[in-house]
C-alpha cells in the first residue's frame, strides 16, 4: 500500500524525510550529522504543537459555525454525520496533540535551559520570562482541552450519558473553554517565539 493512502504511512514518511534531508543538509554543509536532543524536542513540540492549534482552529473557525449552519438550515442534510465520524477523531487528535505539546515544550524547555531556566519561566522571572508567559497561557489551554472540552464533548457526542439539559449545558461550556483557548492561542504564539525572536511591540 502506498504510504500516502493512509494517515499513518503520510506521517511516517514525513518524519522519514524530515530525518533524510536533515542528513543530506548536514553533509553538504560538512559539519556531519549531529544529533541534539534539545533541537529535536523543540522541532517534535513545534510539529504537534501546529496539531492541536490547527485543530484548535478548524473547530472555532470552521466546525462550530458549520454546525449551527446545519442546524439552522431545516430540510438539509443536518451535521449528524461530523458529530458521529468526524468529531470524535478530530477530538481524539486534539486533545493527545495538546497534551504532546505540553510535554515537548516542558521537555525542550529543561534540555534547553536547564532545571533552574525552567524554573524562572514558571515563575516569570529572569531571561525566560518571555517564554514563561506563553508557557502559562499554554498551561491554561492544556487545563481547558482535558477538564472542560474533552469531558464536556463526551456527553455532547453521547459517548457518555448525559439527559438534553446536560448536553445543552455541555454545549455551553465546551463551546465557552474553546473560545477562550482560540483566544488565548495568539498571544500564547507570540509569547512562545518571543523567547527568541522578541516582541513585536
Amino acid at each position: 500500500m502506498h504510504p500516502i493512502n493512509t494517515v499513518k504511512g503520510a506521517i511516517t514518511t514525513g518524519f522519514v524525510l524530515a530525518v533524510v534531508l536533515s542528513v543530506v543538509v548536514s553533509s553538504m554543509s560538512g559539519t556531519g550529522l549531529h544529533v541534539d536532543l534539545a533541537h529535536i524536542g523543540r522541532w517534535l513540540h513545534i510539529v504537534v504543537g501546529v496539531m492541536w492549534i490547527g485543530l484548535l482552529y478548524y473547530f472555532n473557525v470552521v466546525q462550530v459555525p458549520g454546525l449551527a449552519a446545519a442546524a439552522a438550515d431545516k430540510g438539509g442534510p443536518g451535521g449528524a454525520g461530523v458529530a458521529k465520524y468526524i468529531a470524535p477523531r478530530a477530538l481524539l487528535w486534539f486533545r493527545w496533540a495538546a497534551a504532546a505539546t505540553w510535554v515537548t515544550g516542558a521537555y525542550y524547555l529543561v534540555a534547553f535551559y536547564g532545571v533552574d531556566g525552567a524554573i524562572n519561566a514558571f515563575t516569570l522571572q529572569g531571561g525566560t520570562r518571555t517564554i514563561g508567559v506563553g508557557i502559562w497561557l499554554g498551561t491554561i489551554m492544556l487545563f481547558n482541552v482535558w477538564v472542560l472540552i474533552w469531558p464536556n464533548q463526551q456527553k455532547i457526542l453521547g459517548m457518555v450519558p448525559a439527559t438534553d439539559e446536560e448536553k445543552a449545558a455541555a454545549r455551553k461550556t465546551a463551546l465557552m473553554a474553546s473560545r477562550i483557548n482560540f483566544i488565548l492561542s495568539v498571544p500564547m504564539l507570540m509569547f512562545m517565539g518571543a523567547q527568541s525572536h522578541g516582541l513585536p511591540f
